[in-house]
């Protein structure tokens, strides 16, 4: 039910709730506003994110400076890959760090140092950029920062930030590993049984809105 709710799953949840005749907890009635939030960042739209974490929690980005400045770092990330070198005017990006970000970054040496690798993008063509630059136009970077809003949304709410699931594969890896250390006679292969039953008796992949069915073992 936990990594339903973490991951946001909002009809796998329900359903899994009315199957086996258990109250949901709270966590399941924000799932949509996360998923939300998670998408506008996925498609760049930071402004909108900010505005629905506001929503759920207005406090959050007022407690959790870090937080906040990594939102509006990505902010000024889109902003920067909007206008290319020798294109676009870059002084609203320019003005918006000015405005958003420089007041910010005296406070903490990691933002100072994370404002001034934002704002060496403008000094590259964007096919041209190091490659500990360039992560910063890449999808990975947008859904590290989801993962981070999400974890933080959910323990303001009192829920798990990782579902237990993700501890006990990762305590059966451990096992395994020491298993054979251990020497011990075990297959090569352990399967952990979530592969899909033959003759199309498995559920469909859930799609990232969570409006799917969920594998449960």
């Amino acid at each position: 039910m936990d990594y339903l709710i973490s991951e946001g799953y909002p009809s796998a949840a329900q359903k899994f709730a009315s199957e086996a005749n258990i109250h949901p907890t709270s966590g399941v009635n924000s799932i949509q506003e996360r998923i939300e939030v998670r998408e506008a960042i996925h498609s760049g739209d930071i402004q909108n994110a900010i505005e629905r974490i506001n929503e759920l929690n207005p406090l959050l980005l007022e407690r959790d400076h870090s937080l906040h400045f990594a939102l509006l770092r990505c902010q000024l990330v889109e902003m920067i890959r909007k206008c290319p070198l020798h294109s676009d005017d870059p002084k609203p990006a320019i003005n918006f760090a000015e405005k958003e970000l420089a007041p910010r970054a005296p406070t903490n040496p990691q933002f100072l140092h994370e404002l001034e690798c934002t704002m060496t993008l403008l000094i590259y063509e964007h096919h041209k950029l190091p490659s500990d630059l360039a992560t910063m136009l890449e999808p990975a970077f947008r859904k590290d920062l989801a993962q981070r809003v999400n974890e933080a949304l959910l323990r303001e709410q009192g829920e798990r930030t990782k579902a237990k699931l993700f501890d006990l594969v990762r305590l059966r890896a451990w096992s395994e590993q020491k298993a054979r250390e251990s020497k011990k006679d075990i297959p090569d292969h352990l399967s952990l049984g979530l592969e899909r039953m033959p003759s199309g008796r498995g559920k469909e992949p859930m799609h990232s809105n969570g409006e799917g069915e969920a594998m449960v073992a």
